[in-house]
């Protein structure tokens, strides 16, 4: 199908067949080795397809070509998106140890104890302080 079309847009029929073979994503060396010619052949011949086609480059060729190759379908641009059912929320939920941790509010309350006062802050992590602290591990003291 392709090939016709270029054929009708004036290349011959290796024109039309080297440029049929680039459109599918082949080398100029691919292209040569299928077409048992050389490089350069296949060079030459993408010099007239370019002039013939009024294209500047291979990518714009490809572009044009698109459209009339077999393997691209008319599905949507865009993958469809997972609907959540009505009644249902989005939860993001992380493995963390034997847990499994939900979203960041979970987080935040298995970290934080809301109106106590018993709250502990470590002055070891990071400082090279205390128990095996190094001062150029980072937050993790490790």
């Amino acid at each position: 199908m392709l090939r016709d079309v270029l054929i009708q847009k004036g290349l011959s029929n290796r024109e039309a067949e080297v440029a049929e073979l680039v459109s599918k994503g082949l080398s100029n060396k691919e292209v040569a080795n299928q077409l048992f010619v050389t490089e350069k052949t296949v060079k030459f011949h993408l010099t007239n397809i370019y002039k013939k086609m009024s294209v500047k480059s291979r990518a714009q060729l490809i572009v044009w070509c698109l459209p009339h190759l077999g393997f691209v379908d008319n599905e949507p641009a865009q993958p469809t998106r997972n609907e959540i059912p009505a009644g249902a929320s989005a939860v993001n939920t992380m493995p963390v140890g034997s847990t499994t941790v939900s979203g960041m509010a979970a987080t935040a309350a298995s970290n934080l104890s809301v109106g106590s006062s018993t709250a502990t802050s470590r002055t070891d992590i990071g400082s090279g302080v205390g128990s095996g602290g190094n001062g150029d591990v980072g937050a993790f003291g490790i």
